[in-house]
């Protein structure tokens, strides 16, 4: 296992790294490999000279012919093909092409393309990266670490394949989602790749298409469940505080019956958070921030309806209980404005709901006096109607479940409805902006989970903005590991999102858009890892220093993808 370490030549003050391999093992590694660009000094020193073409080429010039390449694919998984086998080659040039078509390429390497690359996993495997941790071999956890490529990891993505997007069970292809979240971290926090490390908890697959696959490539059986999951868990958590004890350890897409109880269960013992509970509450309720300086009203105006009450439902939920509390609002008349929509209708007493859904349960007596099209189920258009709803969420999954007469039902209820349909990939958004700014003669404020292009409405261009955890999650993990906190908290996730808000100029407000260009993803990311630290040193729980110092360390923390210079290591 190698260790990843910068080193500055004391005379020259050049920053140089040293390598301690040649030839072919040098180009094979894609944290060190620098293809064409490899100096005639460097090729000679690690005898690379017959490898490569007679040509030394500069990272511009590399970046210039594979955005060529890049270009020529046919469709976007075919471009997510292309640019996994170029991460497995160079990563330095990799990021840097990221980070010069942020627009243009984030949405092959995550959402929505990664979705589709998810469920086509194990058909387009190519090369592995991270670490699979299979089930049946927990035992030997501590031996599977040491299978990392680097020993100093500050940062683990984990999942275990049960709910990838919104497309549910993919088991070992959902080894995807890590690798597209620590691409995220590195493009937009610039944490150095070296430092990462995706890791798939592989405890089986319920899903029989993959099971009758020939060529699916995880563990063969139905997926654990009760005791046997939570060994497993258990036994990965206590290794990994072994073996990485700094490390912050995210969990991603678990399925709902394990991803609050994780959370919970491990939030004290590890520094970890969960993105899709809490980094997707942080992220909407910076977009609610913003729509209220648009409507120049408060939270506690707001009549929140909230279409889906799984991980994202629920983490937006208790981002605006919290937000509610802190403007002074009493616990029942926070809970009072949400209103949470399941399977089965708005949550009231009498359902048989999980933990974390309690907290927004009506009473019923507070539905009896109810105009109801269906006096067995309170419908969402029944919610909407009723409760006189300003707010719309929809994290469901269902395409086209905000129809004519919700949108209108919303225009009814407020001058300006904020709806948010949250759901990705792109085919699964509850509506689309064009459809709700028709229906709503441009009116309504909206922003989306996946990209859309800009509409014309009105002789305005709207450009929607796309409520992409990449705004929150990488700058909070950045925050939590400069400043040393051994936990995220809450406050942490609301400093956060107040921070992205305020990032957001008066102009681009006036034109509805309610977060930042996804162009300055690294000074947002250095924001909010600003705000994080700031929060975590006034609770006690991180590093006292003042606010120029901390930007300070942030900033010199964030990796910028160039070549160093190589060396040899010194013979002691």
């Amino acid at each position: 296992m190698l260790t990843y370490e910068k080193h500055r030549d004391p005379f020259s003050g050049e920053e140089y790294l040293e390598i301690p391999f040649r030839g072919q093992a040098l180009t094979g590694n894609p944290i060190f490999n620098k293809g064409t660009a490899f100096t005639h000094e460097e090729r000679l020193a690690f005898n690379l000279c017959s490898v490569f073409p007679e040509a030394v080429f500069t990272l511009e010039h590399q970046k210039e012919r594979t955005y060529e390449s890049f270009s020529t694919k046919a469709n976007d998984l075919e471009k997510y093909i292309y640019m996994v086998s170029l991460q497995d080659r160079n990563e330095t040039l990799f990021y840097s092409l990221i980070l010069d078509h942020l627009s243009e390429m984030l949405p092959i390497v995550y959402t929505p393309t990664v979705g589709q690359a998810c469920q086509r996993f194990s058909h387009i495997f190519r090369r592995p990266r991270g670490l699979y941790v299979n089930s049946n071999r927990i035992d030997m956890i501590d031996d599977l670490l040491n299978c990392a490529p680097f020993s100093n990891v500050s940062l683990i993505v984990v999942t275990d394949g049960e709910r990838i997007l919104g497309l549910g069970d993919l088991g070992a292809g959902g080894m995807g989602i890590p690798i597209g979240k620590i691409s995220l971290y590195v493009a937009a926090a610039g944490l150095h790749p070296a430092y990462t490390l995706p890791i798939l908890l592989d405890v089986g697959t319920n899903n029989e298409d993959l099971l009758n696959d020939p060529l699916y490539i995880g563990v063969r059986q139905k997926r654990l469940t009760g005791d046997a999951y939570d060994r497993v868990v258990e036994h990965f958590v206590t290794a990994v505080r072994r073996k990485f004890p700094a490390a912050l350890l995210q969990w991603e897409d678990f399925g709902k019956n394990n991803a609050f109880r994780l959370m919970d269960r491990y939030k004290e013992r590890i520094l970890s958070f969960n993105d899709d509970i809490q980094g997707t509450g942080s992220v909407a309720m910076a977009v609610l921030f913003s729509a209220m300086r648009i409507k120049k009203e408060k939270l506690s105006d707001q009549v929140f309806v909230l279409f889906g009450q799984g991980q994202a439902g629920v983490g937006i939920g208790r981002q605006i209980y919290t937000g509610l509390r802190q403007e002074g609002l009493s616990d029942k008349e926070a809970r009072a404005r949400i209103f949470g929509i399941d399977k089965e209708g708005l949550l009231v007493e009498g359902m048989e709901l999980r933990d974390e859904q309690e907290l927004f349960v009506k009473d019923r007596n507070h539905v009896s006096e109810w105009d109801l099209e269906n006096p067995n189920v309170i419908s969402l258009l029944d919610t909407i109607r009723n409760a006189k709803a300003t707010v719309l969420f929809g994290v469901t999954g269902q395409s086209g479940a905000f129809d004519e007469q919700i949108v209108k039902a919303m225009a009814e209820n407020t001058e300006r409805p904020l709806i948010m349909p949250l759901s990705n990939p792109t085919v699964k958004a509850e509506c689309t902006p064009e459809f709700a700014l028709t229906l709503t003669n441009g009116k309504c404020l909206i922003a989306t989970g996946s990209p859309f292009k800009p509409v014309e409405i009105n002789g305005q261009t709207r450009i929607t903005s796309q409520c992409n955890n990449l705004y929150i999650f990488p700058g909070v993990g950045l925050g939590a590991l400069v400043c040393h906190t051994h936990k995220v908290t809450d406050e942490m996730f609301m400093a956060a999102s107040k921070a992205l808000s305020h990032m957001v100029p008066e102009s681009d407000l006036e034109e509805g858009k309610m977060l930042p260009s996804i162009e300055d993803i690294r000074m947002v990311s250095a924001q909010v890892a600003l705000a994080v630290a700031k929060e975590a040193r006034e609770s006690g729980l991180g590093i006292r220093a003042e606010d120029d110092a901390l930007l300070n360390m942030i900033r010199a923390a964030m990796w910028v993808p160039k070549y160093l210079p190589y060396r040899l290591p010194e013979k002691n």
